[in-house]
């Protein structure tokens, strides 16, 4: 999916990087994630959530907080109510381009964060926040500093390690990261919250989890993220909670009215990717492309994929409706169906290589499941096959009129 690189100004007037990952096809609606605490944009459960968000067609922007990653300003001077400002600096931004109405989404204290950035946003810039691995109460996130915190109490700042990496934290750190009573912005807020959290996680518990849900009106849910660790390492566990966290949001971020559905054949769009298009019958939207090394993002099937789908599943479905009408004990067939270009080559086509003229093969291996079913049986459905409608139409006498309607 293509990805696209962005500062965002804040309002004590440095700069934030972002990247926004983007949906192939046309865009449903928009997402801002928010990082753990001293991690980046680039993290593994950052990077895994926003592109699988914006597989669902949801445009989602991670960036990185205050002086973290490629963002400018002091870490250890900013505090969590840096990291609050910076959410709003950010949802601003991507309302702006987007419409409002979009999805919060965070994870350990980004998670903290965007639930408290929803108290300081306008009720119609957020349609609902999801948080993963969340802390019921901001200070929790001082357990994980390794440093003499008496010290930088008296003395106003000192160093300190957390996950291994060195920083510079100061007093004022300190007084804002426990000033938050996250608890009670809950309480009060009055958007959809999904909490996922894993049981199993050795950094935030699940009783972190039940507080905020108790603590939240409804409409709220709980997604267990069994057998991940609180960073989700495994890009498994980070893609279903992204999957579960999109469809859940679909009902928050509705299809939007004016998308091409009509009422027979196919609208193809293009979007944001190289060669990725969207595809939108009366009923669905899938989205084709071409793979990497023709220069795509390989979101989604080729057109010629598409086109040995059509004869493939056109086959299928004419076998089965024929054993159904006859009562044959099918039990199921698969169906490979492969293109060849250069046919006239492979079997001798001398009058075609003479005109110039190439001809290409669609070629469809057919297995056929039935233990009951007679040698009779299996070659009348391979008759069958030859049939179905699609098999006909592209070996008929076929004419493609283009009109322009720009």
């Amino acid at each position: 999916m293509p990805t696209e690189n962005l500062k965002i100004t804040t309002e004590a007037g440095h700069e934030l990087s972002g990247s926004l990952e983007l949906p192939t096809g046309l865009v449903r609606g928009a997402a801002l994630f928010a990082h753990c605490f001293t991690c980046t944009k680039q993290s593994k459960a950052a990077i895994e959530v926003t592109r699988a968000l914006a597989r669902e067609g949801i445009a989602t922007l991670r960036f990185d907080f205050t002086g973290l990653g490629g963002s400018e300003g002091e870490f250890g001077r900013a505090g969590f109510a840096s990291d609050v400002d910076d959410l709003v600096a950010s949802a601003g931004a991507l309302c702006a381009r987007f419409g409002d109405g979009i999805l919060l989404v965070g994870h350990s204290l980004g998670g903290a964060a965007v639930l408290a950035a929803a108290d300081q946003l306008p009720k119609s810039k957020v349609a609902a926040i999801a948080t993963i691995g969340a802390p019921s109460d901001v200070p929790h996130v001082l357990h994980n500093v390794k440093g003499d915190i008496a010290a930088i109490e008296r003395d106003g700042e000192g160093d300190v390690t957390i996950g291994g990496r060195a920083f510079k934290l100061s007093k004022d750190f300190l007084d804002k990261t426990r000033s938050i009573d996250l608890l009670d912005r809950v309480r009060a807020m009055r958007v959809p919250l999904m909490v996922c959290h894993s049981p199993t996680d050795e950094i935030v518990s699940v009783d972190h989890a039940s507080n905020l849900f108790k603590a939240a009106k409804h409409p709220k849910n709980f997604i267990s993220l069994a057998g991940g660790d609180h960073l989700l390492t495994n890009a498994a566990d980070a893609s279903f909670a992204a999957t579960v966290i999109a469809s859940w949001a679909s009902r928050y971020l509705p299809m939007k009215d004016d998308w091409p559905m009509p009422e027979e054949g196919v609208i193809v769009c293009t979007g944001h990717g190289k060669f990725g298009t969207e595809v939108h019958t009366s009923s669905h939207r899938f989205v084709a492309d071409e793979p990497r090394s023709y220069g795509g993002d390989d979101t989604g099937p080729t057109p010629y994929d598409l086109l040995n789908a059509a004869l493939g599943t056109c086959t299928a479905m004419t076998m089965k409706m024929y054993a159904d009408r006859k009562e044959l004990p099918l039990e199921g067939v698969s169906i490979h169906v492969t293109h060849e270009r250069n046919h006239e080559e492979d079997c001798g086509h001398v009058e075609a290589m003479e005109s110039g003229r190439p001809i290409q093969a669609l070629n469809r291996a057919i297995t056929i499941r039935g233990d009951d079913l007679t040698e009779e049986d299996r070659a009348r459905l391979i008759e069958i096959a030859d049939k179905c409608p699609v098999h006909k139409t592209l070996e008929g006498h076929l004419h493609i009129h283009t009109d322009d309607q720009s």
